[in-house]
């Protein structure tokens, strides 16, 4: 059965790192596996083309296939644009109307690299934690929000926190099911001390448990001792599963554990289809880097892992992931290393390209 990829390289680095993606496609076409891969454009790429960052027949095609592989959008040359017509708003629309409500963002450090993060090796040495993060709802998107004139000459800025008990309870189940084939521990972040939408997300993520996941070891922290808690033994975690604000924050403190944001995936998943697979956006965290575009001095390989991460939830082919994964593991221990992930330890320098091939090579051994 083929399974159909909408791959979307956007700006920046992007096509560079999903050339690279390319190659393990093709790798995985010749090895057992049937993909059906199309490409399209969105971001500035999509905006110079169509005057737009997203056209509608995009859309659509993103709604029809199993999965997007999106590389990344934005850059300078469009920081002049209507907030309207950014890149940003392409990736935006995207996971809106595909109702990607559930943002899987892994913090997973290589043994090659333990000592490449900010923390000491024994902190981080063998961290392997997932945050998801509820993507289309919060203070992000509720009503109402603005500047508006206040009642003595200046301005006020209002965003509102919103959340419904649905909003909350299926997010929670995404975090349960995941940890069901982790470690079956999930940590759950709020603020319900000081916040009536944070009260409300402890008690909606607690029922769920109870009522549907009790087998799953369920804690409770705010989310600002959650923060302290990453940067003082995030080994302590498996699952975290938090708001869209705190998500945001805590993933991104998260990523600077495992040394270079070249390295971190990411999936944006909604409700299952008629196939049964969830609509799925993968994409790398990092953003589209347009002062090294088109110089072969960027990491493909978060995004390499954002496609290891479709494999795993898109099309049941965990073991696979698993190879994937360890060919990136062996490649990185072999000591080859793109520009970001020179460290003082040094290693052997190899362009975009070379990382690449050198990763489709271990997948063949």
């Amino acid at each position: 059965m083929a399974h159909s990829l909408l791959i979307l390289p956007g700006d920046g680095i992007g096509p560079e790192v999903m050339a690279e993606v390319r190659k393990v496609i093709a790798w995985f076409n010749r090895n057992g596996m049937s993909f059906e891969v199309s490409e399209d454009l969105i971001g500035g790429a999509a905006y110079d083309v169509h005057g737009t960052p997203l056209t509608d027949e995009t859309m659509a095609s993103a709604q029809a296939v199993d999965a997007v592989l999106l590389g990344a959008v934005g850059g300078p040359a469009y920081d002049s644009l209507d907030f309207s017509v950014k890149p940003e708003r392409g990736l935006l629309r995207i996971r809106k109307e595909m109702d990607l409500y559930a943002n899987l963002r892994p913090a997973q450090c290589f043994e090659a690299l333990a000592d490449f993060s900010s923390l000491k090796r024994e902190v981080v040495s063998g961290l392997d934690i997932m945050i998801i993060r509820e993507l289309t709802s919060g203070v992000y998107f509720g009503e109402p929000r603005g500047i508006f004139p206040d009642n003595e000459g200046g301005r006020v800025g209002i965003n509102t926190q919103r959340y419904t008990t649905d909003e909350i309870r299926r997010v929670a189940r995404s975090a349960f099911e995941l940890a069901r084939r982790r470690s079956n521990r999930v940590c759950s972040m709020e603020k319900a001390n000081v916040m009536e939408s944070g009260v409300l997300w402890r008690e909606e993520v607690q029922t769920v448990h109870d009522e549907e996941y009790p087998d799953v070891e369920l804690s409770h922290m705010y989310a600002d001792a959650g923060a302290m808690q990453l940067v003082r033994w995030p080994r302590q975690f498996d699952v975290i599963v938090t708001d869209n604000l705190f998500g945001d924050i805590l993933s991104d403190a998260a990523a600077m554990l495992t040394g270079s944001l070249g390295m971190l995936p990411s999936a944006s998943l909604g409700a299952p289809g008629p196939n049964g697979r969830p609509k799925a956006l993968y994409e790398p965290v990092h953003g589209s880097a347009p002062d090294i575009a088109g110089q072969g001095k960027a990491n493909p390989i978060a995004c390499i892992l954002s496609f290891a991460m479709a494999l795993r939830y898109s099309f049941d082919a965990g073991d696979q992931a698993d190879r994937l994964e360890r060919a990136v593991s062996d490649v990185l221990a072999s000591g080859l290393r793109t520009a970001d992930l020179m460290g003082p330890e040094g290693g052997t320098p190899v362009s975009t390209a070379e990382m690449g091939d050198a990763i489709v090579a271990r997948l063949e051994s």
